[in-house]
């Protein structure tokens, strides 16, 4: 008995197509990926917003420092000049000598900057790879002087810097503000070095290295970014320093740019497009040495982050 094959036809198989336990599905997929964009744009509209008003205050100072007295009170505050005004800014230039001020800002926080950073690496380069006895302590000492607050400094400050002549010097500010800034600096650069291969150290010990070889050709290379970000902060932190410099020089042609725009808060209080000037021009340097080593300062935090 013979059968037809060509009536018998294969029947299709099926699959469990369910999806394995444990393994979201599509839609859920498709939802958490929803939420995650509705909380990105959230974070991205907080972030926005903090970052407008930040520059609020810029806004408003770079608005009315191009105003006249005529134009600032026929509009407001918030209004463009109908014309360019550079009258307010020079007023306040040649009223005060601000270039001058400039220039006293400019020494101090350079040398404030570029000293406290020495000191800062030759004190935690003899912590945290010399191990010197009672580190732990040292670094302890250093963290509290820089939470000391500089009012409980000024009497002993200013006692010292009179009977070693160096009151009303931008010499005595430059001292005083580098080993402060340094307490810091110790503090940060110390941890960092104290994580550093022993077995690189060791082995530029056996070529015969000396330790100022090894700091200047190992440990300085190594750390440089992080030595940038020193100096930018060291750098900014001095220019915006009113208290130390306001007790330390008393003298006009000693001043720092940001004890003149204190002083002059009382003298043009009745003109508002002299302020909005002052604290533009005042602002203005600190904003172009920031925007100038910012590739520096994002590498040194990148490069401290992946550590």
């Amino acid at each position: 008995m013979t059968t037809d094959t060509a009536s018998v036809t294969p029947q299709p198989t099926t699959l469990d197509t369910a999806p394995p336990a444990g393994r979201p599905t599509t839609p859920r997929r498709r939802g958490a990926r929803s939420r995650r964009g509705i909380s990105g744009w959230v974070v991205l509209a907080v972030v926005v917003a903090c970052a407008l008003l930040m520059l609020f205050p810029f806004w408003i100072a770079l608005v009315n420092g191009f105003k006249t007295s005529e134009d600032y009170i026929s509009g407001s505050p918030l209004t463009l000049p109908s014309h360019l005004s550079f009258q307010a800014v020079v007023d306040f230039w040649k009223g005060v000598d601000f270039g001058q001020k400039l220039v006293n800002s400019v020494v101090i926080s350079g040398c404030v900057a570029v000293a406290g950073v020495a000191l800062s690496l030759l004190s935690a380069f003899a912590i945290g790879i010399g191990r010197i006895r009672g580190r732990i302590w040292i670094l302890a000492i250093f963290m509290v002087a820089f939470t000391i607050p500089q009012e409980a400094l000024v009497y002993p400050l200013f006692v010292l810097t009179r009977d070693l002549d160096l009151y009303d010097t931008r010499l005595g500010v430059i001292i005083i503000s580098a080993v402060l800034q340094s307490a810091f600096g110790t503090y940060m650069l110390a941890s960092v070095l104290g994580a550093f291969p022993s077995e690189v150290l060791e082995a530029a010990r056996l070529d015969g290295a000396s330790r100022f070889q090894v700091l200047r050709h190992i440990v300085l290379p190594l750390t440089r970014p992080t030595l940038g970000v020193l100096l930018t902060f060291f750098f900014i932190w001095t220019w915006n320093d009113f208290f130390l410099p306001l007790i330390l020089l008393p003298s006009a042609s000693n001043q720092t740019v940001s004890v003149s725009l204190g002083a002059l808060s009382g003298q043009y209080t009745s003109d508002p497009t002299a302020l909005a000037a002052a604290s533009l021009v005042g602002i203005l340097p600190a904003l172009v040495f920031f925007l100038l080593f910012q590739r520096t300062l994002m590498r040194g935090v990148n490069l401290g982050a992946v550590k």
